[in-house]
């Protein structure tokens, strides 16, 4: 079963109350479960109940009487022991057991209107007629609001006179106008690119798992499905391949015709992580046969290809527990490595987004445990293994979860996401060499781009890359596709000459090196110090008006900087010392862990000599008894012997007493025995 994040969580109050609606629930807190107890199994009516009441009431501070019948103790025992559960997470919970019990709840609750919804604040938006499933209504232009409330609408000569090459507007979303029969609305799917082609694997629809697989051609913008051959187990192994429908995974092209589907969420999950291969010259799956121990099987984690490498981090396993743990796939030897790094990881979490920076950092942002979102930024270095949380400057944004991301350059695009109560409208943008954010454009109303498990990818053609989005869910599935040109331009320039701030090396060892801080601080001042320098150059006639105030400045300048030096100076003494305590700490602990280790080698030793010496115990008992048993054999023999001479002697006693009186009595023993 798909363990993600409780089918999204966006416009949840909205959905919830509409699940609990076509269960049967009136809303109040005595609701009946009769309802309930006619369309599920009893244990999953109770549950239902105890999250609504949950999500409701919150936890529950009834008594339980001991008149209660036995049904009504049965729901209040549901109730009572969600303990303190957050109301968030019981609707997210309350929809999740229905989709799992009842798929298609959804598309038959009478009192849901699955219809675009357009806020009363900008009701002049004319509401943009739904593609349905099958994908027949004819391509039409489409407007997006943008954030001063503007309609930027698509023209058919904006978008598709050349493919992606022809869009005419930078740094806001536009929809194109695609052909064809579009795909299943979803959200939590895997996107890739090859030659101009987007590809669309799986997801989420109503609580059910897709496994097809669908294209865009980005040149005439058409949809097609990729018809999938029967294809084999492995190399090795030439049975068919089934492939389970999954959401949350990861799509990654791959060697120019190949896509990896990697991880994700399915309703009969492995124990281990699962690597699938899809060959776009063969159109068949077959399985990845890897090397190692594999991660635990999980859902919404992020994969991200660096050289030859997969880094996997985080997620959720099958059982709903969320994950902060680090794996390596090497492609070219297919081996699997658990890596242990330094500093403090980030919490454990799932939907969030992963980019890598110079082929050296890995960069987190975001994702959501099971009841809050988060907007923390966490750098591993690869190189040193080490993690470290720097400081983000500019416009940060704000906590999200189930966003999506792409790098262009250093430039990292955030698309997306949700926070447990609404979708998030704005683009933002991260400067990963000066990790400072800003706002690229912000859109209005409840429209896809607001969604939460859509997909972003980057396609370059003739030079020019854009970004394109699909799919999501912010309170209905979606299935259309928006593309941004990016300007490259950068917002914040005037700031960062104003403050600088410095590079991802710098921040992430300044993180967690003090005396890289104070050079990097230092050298921040020495900046300034040039730049004031050059404009009093620069404007020699004002210097020359002003002079005595500059060489007020200049001389104010000058004590800052030797304050500086001679705190750094200081700084570096207590750097030294810090660093011979440490390395004093680290001998005595070699020592230790030497005497430790001979510590242990002799308790070995002793506990192999203890365990022989029990068995030699063990041996000498069995040999004790087994005497004993014959010490008894052996007297009872010689009783027996002692009896048996006994009787020999009396027998010959009475023998050789009888022929006496026969020879005193005249008769011969011969005699006597044939008379008789």
């Amino acid at each position: 079963m798909a363990m993600a994040r409780a089918s999204s969580g966006l416009a949840y109050p909205e959905r919830f109350y509409a699940a609990a609606s076509y269960v049967g629930f009136d809303g109040s807190p005595n609701s009946s479960s009769k309802a309930l107890t006619s369309k599920f199994a009893n244990d999953v009516a109770l549950l239902l109940y105890g999250l609504y009441q949950q999500a409701s009431s919150g936890p529950c501070k009834i008594p339980k009487p001991k008149g209660w019948s036995p049904v009504e103790q049965s729901k209040w025992a549901s109730w009572h022991g969600l303990g303190n559960m957050a109301s968030t997470e019981a609707m997210r919970l309350f929809v999740k057991i229905l989709e799992e019990e009842d798929p298609g709840w959804y598309s038959r609750a009478s009192n849901f209107v699955a219809e675009p919804v357009v806020d009363v604040e900008i009701n002049h938006i004319p509401k943009v007629k739904p593609v349905t499933d099958n994908g027949n209504t004819s391509p039409e232009t489409k407007t997006i609001p943008t954030e001063n409330g503007s309609l930027l609408e698509t023209q058919d000569k904006d978008v598709v006179l050349e493919g992606l090459g022809s869009v005419g507007v930078y740094d806001q979303w536009v929809a194109p106008p695609v052909s064809g029969q579009r795909p299943k609305a979803r959200y939590e799917h895997g996107a890739a690119i090859i030659d101009d082609k987007m590809y669309i694997f799986g997801g989420n629809h109503n609580g059910r798992y897709l496994n097809d697989l669908q294209v865009l051609d980005l040149r005439s913008w058409t949809w097609s499905k990729v018809e999938v051959k029967s294809g084999a187990d492995s190399l090795e192994s030439p049975s068919p391949v089934p492939i389970p429908p999954c959401a949350g995974h990861s799509l990654i092209p791959w060697g120019g015709n190949k896509l990896l589907s990697i991880a994700g969420h399915t309703k009969d999950p492995s124990e281990a992580m699962q690597v699938k291969v899809f060959d776009l010259q063969t159109c068949t799956w077959s399985n990845l046969k890897t090397y190692g121990k594999p991660p635990v099987s999980r859902g919404g984690q992020s994969v991200t290809l660096v050289g030859t490498n997969l880094v996997i981090f985080g997620g959720q396993d099958a059982k709903r527990s969320l994950l902060n743990d680090l794996h390596i796939l090497d492609l070219e030897s297919l081996t699997w490595d658990e890596m242990d790094a330094l500093g403090v990881p980030p919490s454990p979490r799932s939907d969030h987004a992963a980019a890598v920076h110079a082929e050296r950092y890995l960069l987190i942002f975001g994702g959501g445990s099971h009841a809050t979102c988060f907007n923390d930024l966490h750098v591993l270095d690869l190189q040193a293994m080490e993690w470290s949380r720097p400081t983000q400057q500019g416009e940060i944004p704000t906590p999200r979860a189930g966003h999506a991301g792409v790098t262009v350059g250093e430039n990292w695009f955030i698309v997306g996401g949700g926070d447990n109560k609404s979708g998030v409208s704005e683009t933002v943008v991260l400067n990963m060499s000066t990790l400072v954010w800003s706002v690229v454009t912000i859109v209005q109303g409840r429209v896809p781009l607001a969604s939460e498990g859509l997909s972003l990818v980057l396609s370059s053609y003739s030079g020019q890359d854009i970004l394109i989005s699909f799919g999501g869910y912010n309170g209905r599935y979606n299935n259309e596709v928006n593309v941004l040109k990016p300007s490259h331009k950068s917002t914040l320039q005037s700031k960062m000459m104003e403050t600088p701030v410095p590079d991802s090396v710098s921040a992430v060892h300044n993180a967690t090196n003090a005396t890289r801080d104070l050079d990097s601080e230092f050298e921040t001042s020495q900046g300034k110090i040039r730049e004031i320098v050059m404009d009093n150059v620069d404007s020699e006639p004002t210097r020359n008006q002003n002079k005595n105030s500059s060489e007020n400045v200049i001389a104010t300048l000058k004590a800052e900087k030797e304050e500086l030096e001679s705190s750094l100076s200081k700084e570096n003494m207590q750097s030294l010392q810090l660093k011979e305590e440490l390395s004093e700490a680290e001998t005595r602990n070699r020592e230790l862990y030497k005497e430790l280790q001979s510590v242990r080698g002799q308790l070995a030793a002793e506990q192999s000599r203890c365990f022989k010496l029990e068995v030699d115990v063990a041996e000498l008992r069995q040999k004790l008894q087994m005497m004993e048993t014959l010490q008894k054999e052996l007297e009872l023999l010689q009783r027996q012997k002692a009896a048996s001479e006994q009787a020999a002697m009396n027998a010959k006693q009475k023998q050789g007493s009888g022929g006496m009186w026969g020879w005193l009595a005249g008769t011969p023993p011969d005699q006597k025995t044939d008379d008789a």
